[in-house]
């Protein structure tokens, strides 16, 4: 009769080289590169790339209304951090938010004609920095590998599928 061995669960089990070499160029990727893609917004447009990424969502949406949940998942952040954010917006006429009429357990961020004119000004220098920092680096099977990769490793909350 075989007997197998239970892995021992305190027992780390190392990084192979290749495997390192992945892990570090996605830390990297996680820790380095949303600060070269907020520098530019922030210079020219006054906006940390969450609160661009927050109007441009919106700004994407149909009718530019998103429900507030949907919104913290595609901008990456806490619905407590985007009600934040949202406030701001509201206090500068930016946003503006409303009881969704489908269900009104949820909330509504709908974005103003304010709201949309400062997020079409920003998304020049967006699209620059995105297109110089990650896309004309890569071929056009890169970016098919970073976007399926990207696929793969992606979590979204279930009431959001």
């Amino acid at each position: 009769m075989a007997t197998h061995a239970t892995p021992d669960p305190d027992e780390a089990l190392w990084l192979t080289p290749a495997e390192k070499e992945a892990w570090t160029g996605l830390v990297s990727l996680v820790l380095l590169l949303p600060g070269r893609l907020e520098s530019p917004l922030q210079h020219d447009a006054g906006l940390t790339l969450f609160e661009y990424l927050t109007l441009s969502h919106i700004s994407d949406a149909p009718e530019r209304r998103l429900r507030m949940s949907e919104l913290a998942y595609l901008a990456n952040g806490s619905l407590s951090r985007l009600s934040n954010v949202v406030k701001r917006f509201e206090q500068r006429g930016w946003v503006e938010r409303t009881p969704d009429p489908d269900d009104g357990r949820y909330t509504l961020a709908v974005l103003t004609d304010s709201g949309y004119e400062v997020v079409v000004k920003a998304a020049p220098t967006h699209v620059r920095s995105v297109r110089e920092l990650v896309l004309d680096p890569l071929s056009a099977e890169d970016q098919q590998d970073l976007a399926r990769i990207a696929a793969k490793l992606r979590t979204r909350p279930v009431d959001l599928a």
